[in-house]
């Protein structure tokens, strides 16, 4: 069938309308945070970077510039004070950038449905710097770099567990033998929490991997909002769905591993 100038404009226009009314800030979020990397020295694309040992080294200071370091972030630096902020939007890895954005995929769009795309951001920016504030509080002398969006997604899977804790969402969990299972998101997520508290309690700050106390200090947080602004609305009778009727969770990509959004393997601690 070879289409026509008819059927190019209805499909053209619906696919505007789709973007349109489809979650842009998650969509900008996730472009943003995987434009940045690819840019940066931890990608390995810029041939700008140089040798290995030059882009290892481009890469700490990318990080260092970029990044929250708890005690400069602590002593009142003019410049420490902004990194909260674009700290969320670098990341250590391919790993780490790919997991993180993995979950804010497969949460954010019904989180963002529901909360109004200003706000969504808002909470998004908020929630994502006050965990990342929280973690350096606790580890006030610790002068390892800190990194990644896990801190604001993680308060989008703490408000997701408020508003709609029956969607059901397909995850792969390692003791299962990666079988891919259905379950309810508060089980899931439930199941998250728990790792991540049970992490927390082993994790040393003083060495590179996850700062596994920025995703709980993100999720009570994202919990707490959404506690507080949508307890009288009673979300969880609202059944979450788009246009075709079904759950936005259930037509997304698989949650992976029943982990954490941030993964070890970068310089310094992964948020």
């Amino acid at each position: 069938m070879i289409p026509t100038a008819h059927s190019v404009k209805q499909a053209a226009a619906g696919a505007l309308r789709a973007a349109r009314n489809g979650p842009l800030v998650t969509y900008a979020l996730i472009g943003s945070c995987c434009l940045i990397f690819a840019l940066g020295p931890a990608s390995g694309l810029t041939p700008a970077h140089g040798s290995e040992a030059d882009a290892l080294a481009a890469q700490v200071a990318h990080f260092e510039h970029w990044g929250v370091i708890p005690s400069e972030l602590l002593s009142g630096e003019p410049r420490a004070l902004l990194t909260p902020l674009t700290a969320l939007f670098v990341h250590g890895n391919w790993l780490h950038l790919l997991g993180n954005m993995l979950f804010l995929f497969v949460f954010g769009g019904m989180a963002e449905e529901r909360m109004g795309r200003a706000p969504y951001a808002l909470f998004y920016l908020a929630v994502g710097c006050l965990a990342l504030a929280g973690y350096a509080a606790v580890h006030a002398d610790s002068s390892q770099t800190l990194v990644g969006a896990s801190g604001a997604i993680s308060g989008v899977l703490g408000a997701f567990l408020y508003l709609f804790p029956g969607a059901r969402v397909t995850s792969l969990f390692p003791f299962l033998f990666f079988l891919p299972l259905r379950f309810p998101a508060w089980m899931v997520l439930v199941f998250w929490f728990v790792l991540q508290w049970l992490a927390a309690g082993k994790a040393d700050s003083d060495q590179p991997g996850v700062a596994y106390l920025a995703h709980l200090i993100g999720f009570c947080l994202g919990f707490l909002y959404a506690w507080a602004r949508y307890r009288r609305s009673r979300p969880w009778q609202e059944a979450p769905s788009t246009e075709g009727g079904t759950s936005a969770v259930e037509g997304r990509a698989p949650v992976v591993e029943g982990g954490a959004p941030a993964v070890e393997g970068g310089a310094g601690q992964e948020g």
